[in-house]
Formats: C-alpha cells, sequence, structure tokens
C-alpha cells in the first residue's frame, strides 16, 4: 500500500514539474472570457543589434551593450537609433552613473 502512495506522490511529482517547465516556455494572453497559450516569439539578439549598431562609430562596443539589453527585454527597437516606444524595458536600463545603457 505504502509502496503505491509513493510511486503515485512521485508521479504527480513529476507531472507538476513537466507542466511548470511547459507553462515557463509558455504565455498566457487573456481573450474575452478566455485565455490562450501561446509560444513566446524568439528573437535573435544578434542579427537585431547587428542592424541596430550597424552605423555606431564604435560597433563592437555597440553590439555587447545591445546584445545583454536584448538578452534582459526580449526585444530590440528597429532602426539605428531612437524608437524607444517600441521596446520601453530597453530604454529604461541604465548604467551605474545613470546613463542609458542600451544603444
Amino acid at each position: 500500500m505504502a509502496s503505491s502512495q509513493s510511486l503515485a506522490l512521485s508521479f504527480l511529482l513529476v507531472l507538476l514539474l513537466a507542466f511548470s517547465l511547459v507553462e515557463s516556455q509558455m504565455e498566457i494572453s487573456g481573450g474575452i472570457g478566455r485565455s490562450l497559450l501561446i509560444a513566446k516569439p524568439t528573437l535573435d539578439c544578434g542579427g537585431a543589434c547587428k542592424v541596430r549598431c550597424s552605423k555606431s562609430s564604435r560597433p563592437n562596443l555597440c553590439k555587447r551593450a545591445c546584445r545583454t539589453c536584448c538578452m534582459r527585454c526580449h526585444c530590440v527597437p528597429p532602426g539605428t537609433y531612437g524608437n524607444y516606444a517600441f521596446c520601453p524595458c530597453y530604454a529604461t536600463l541604465t548604467t551605474h552613473g545613470g546613463k542609458r545603457k542600451c544603444p
């Protein structure tokens, strides 16, 4: 009896672990009276930052900072400068000196 209970408990724990892993890979998007599970889009930070830093006077420094911001925010504003409204998280990251971290 105890063996079947421990087997059932371990199965339940494995099931909960699997569900939490699936849930962490999915984003819950609310609709009218219902919720949908939608996979989070992946972003090629290297490609997006290459475009963002294409006109920079220091492209290697720009790409390094951009990749850090992209990994944290999961977005990069379009264009080579500005457009921070498209990615508010990207615009709010600052250095220790209070300057904008993301190019």
